[in-house]
């Protein structure tokens, strides 16, 4: 494990750390409900109108804090390591391929700094990247997911060499993406509810063109191919111009089961969407998150909490 610099989210919580240790209470060895009670009773409000007041400026922060959150707890722990900054020659989580395309971390310093005004010292980034995500959700037209424990202590260290291994790329098998969800105790169900996310994602054209071009993949429904082409028009898109397509053109900032709609009708972007469609592990729940947009929250929900519990960093350090 390497030690970095920390970020603007880190750098006065360690630097103060042992004087604020009786401060920030992180005696308790588990995640609980209201963690913050008795700390900094404004916690979860004042990150819940932060994740608003960004939402209404800049609406694809929602689409941002959602995603941070998959990213960091997949690695290693629900730690906050992927808000680490590049120091002294080691290479920030956020330099991985696999982090193409994320951004918006600077928001998260907003919210950092509404609560460091209420409680300074005390509120974790971690618990910060847990609750931004589900307040996101709820601004995305997803559930409501109350039952978001915290208490988690933030990470000292960067995970540049277990992000490849860990987050799953876009030609990844399914096969391997249940492994690694497995890994982590995720369940097929939560597994297929989680890839779910993707009704508000998009896709950038260095990442599907592979099946557009020199031919089109047989799979994808040619008419959808089509569009596709005129959405990505070169087999080699420049990285950094925005050429992408969304997941879902119809409802594409709603967290929805328009997803699992379009993928049963051969309308994914990746090789993984048309897979959990067709495979007999997880076809059945796709038919039915497709079909009951109720299930499908229902299941997105238990899989964010599980998701967010995943191996967290807690007590002292």
């Amino acid at each position: 494990m390497a030690i970095v610099k920390m970020p603007f989210c880190f750098l006065a919580f360690f630097c103060l750390l042992l004087q604020l240790f009786s401060i920030f209470h992180i005696g308790n060895a588990e995640l609980k409900m209201n963690y913050y009670r008795e700390s900094c009773p404004r916690a979860e409000e004042i990150i819940r109108q932060q994740v608003e007041t960004l939402y209404y400026k800049h609406g694809n922060t929602a689409v941002s804090w959602l995603r941070n959150l998959f990213h960091d707890c997949v690695v290693k722990s629900c730690d906050a390591s992927l808000l680490l900054e590049t120091a002294r020659g080691v290479e920030s989580e956020q330099k991985s391929t696999r982090s193409f395309g994320m951004r918006n971390f600077k928001y998260i310093k907003t919210i950092k700094d509404a609560l460091e005004k209420e409680c300074p010292g005390t509120v974790s980034c971690a618990d910060i990247v847990a609750l931004s995500a589900r307040d996101g959700i709820v601004m995305l037209k997803g559930p409501k997911i109350d039952m978001i424990k915290t208490g988690r202590r933030d990470s000292r260290g960067s995970y540049l060499r277990d992000v490849e291994a860990l987050v799953p790329n876009h030609n990844d098998s399914l096969s391997s993406v249940l492994s690694n969800f497995n890994s982590i105790r995720i369940d097929v169900e939560a597994t297929v509810a989680l890839l779910g996310a993707h009704s508000v994602g998009r896709v950038h054209c260095v990442n599907l063109v592979h099946r557009l071009y020199p031919t089109i993949d047989p799979t994808l429904d040619p008419t959808y191919a089509l569009y596709l082409k005129k959405r990505c028009p070169t087999p080699n898109p420049n990285p950094k111009e925005v050429l992408y397509s969304r997941n879902d053109p119809e409802t594409p900032m709603v967290v929805d089961n328009m997803y699992y709609k379009n993928i049963m009708a051969h309308k994914g972007l990746l090789v993984i969407d048309d897979e959990i469609a067709t495979d007999p592990r997880t076809a059945p729940f796709v038919a039915k998150m497709a079909a009951d947009n109720g299930y499908f929250h229902e299941q997105f929900s238990r899989a964010i909490r599980l998701l967010s519990e995943t191996n967290p960093l807690t007590g002292s350090v």
